[in-house]
């Protein structure tokens, strides 16, 4: 198969030919149509799994299964599907429906090799680092598994549909799943990326009149804002606590941060309403300090969310029906590249200049 490849952290990917093993009875062979390009694959390529390179990353890949293994249940050869996380289904996490938790995260999605240790990536007879998030789908062929792969009806537009496998699904997933702001809530959405546009079309789908969006470029406010945010706000050269708290009529009910900048998140929870919730999701610095004292006095919550607190199988087709009728259209925070031009979807997103890149074989 062909693979976009990282060879080092600062290198850019090179497209290669690559050997892909043969689907054992617990895996799927698909042939990936198209492969949103996520701020995790960027963040986990300066850092690769487990330190090892040459890497093949991609982790919102959807296709066509072409093979499966003999004891996979419920995916056939020809079925569309939409990939995601992969989970072990038999942690404690997992038994009470909190498969983004489970307990073997890190060595399903992120060890660079298969939970048993061993490669599914080979050149000129050496390991390549792979199975990312069980799929490693910045390629023509991915193998995954009956357990991260979503069966989408056939005729299905995987392009448009990719990016639900995580970042549509995170941030809808942290709306409808954890926030759950009723129609008179004040939600707030930190950072008019993927992410949190998903999140502000999420909330829209259920009624909620007052939504705010916060992010420095101007092009992502002004999409916020067409999306049908009722403010968008520069957090440059203000008081951004004071801001929200006049956009809002008096602080966010409840708030979303997919920035992962400790600043952002400290004046996020400053611009709560008393009871308030924020809900963080960016991936950024380790530690964070906020005002405790706030916090205890006004009753807020701070809580963290992977994957939306979603479960795939039942999350997607939730947010395909939303789609089917017009109340999710992530279509708009979409551009599309030839997978050929992967380093200048790269560059896109980095600059802004795009929400969500989708790469297409």
């Amino acid at each position: 198969m062909t693979a976009a490849v990282s060879r080092a952290p600062e290198a850019p990917f090179t497209l290669e030919p690559v050997d892909l093993d043969d689907p054992r009875p617990d895996e799927i062979l698909v042939r990936i149509t198209a492969g949103g390009l996520c701020h995790t694959d960027l963040v986990t390529k300066a850092a690769p799994p487990a330190g090892r390179c040459p890497v093949v990353l991609g982790h919102e890949g959807a296709g066509v299964v072409e093979r499966v293994g003999r004891a996979v249940l419920g995916v056939r050869p020809g079925d569309q599907v939409v990939l995601s996380y992969r989970s072990c289904r038999a942690c404690r996490l997992c038994h009470a429906g909190r498969p983004a938790y489970c307990e073997r995260t890190a060595l399903l999605n992120n060890s660079g090799r298969r939970a048993d240790g061993s490669a599914t990536m080979w050149q000129d007879g050496r390991p390549l680092a792979g199975s990312f998030f069980g799929q490693s789908s910045f390629a023509t062929h991915a193998l995954a598994s009956a357990d991260n792969a979503v069966v989408v009806g056939p005729g299905t537009d995987l392009t448009t549909l990719a990016p639900l496998g995580c970042g549509f699904q995170t941030g809808a997933g942290a709306v409808l799943n954890v926030l759950r702001p009723g129609p008179g809530a004040r939600l707030v959405v930190y950072g008019a990326g993927a992410v949190g546009l998903a999140a502000l079309l999420a909330a829209r789908a259920v009624g909620v009149r007052s939504v705010v969006a916060v992010d420095v470029h101007p092009e992502r406010r002004a999409h916020a804002a067409r999306l049908g945010a009722g403010a968008a706000l520069d957090p440059a050269g203000a008081d951004l606590v004071a801001a929200v708290r006049e956009a809002t009529g008096g602080g966010a009910t409840h708030a979303l941060d997919t920035t992962g900048v400790p600043a952002v998140v400290a004046h996020a929870a400053k611009a709560l309403a008393p009871t308030g919730t924020l809900v963080v999701v960016g991936l950024g610095e380790a530690e964070l300090t906020v005002d405790l004292m706030d916090i205890l006095l006004n009753g807020k919550t701070v809580r963290g969310c992977i994957e939306g607190d979603a479960v795939p199988e039942r999350f997607i087709p939730r947010l395909l029906d939303l789609h089917a009728t017009g109340r999710f259209p992530v279509e708009e925070l979409i551009t599309t590249y030839p997978f050929e031009d992967i380093n200048r979807a790269v560059a896109d997103h980095r600059s802004g200049a795009v929400v969500k890149p989708v790469l297409v074989w």
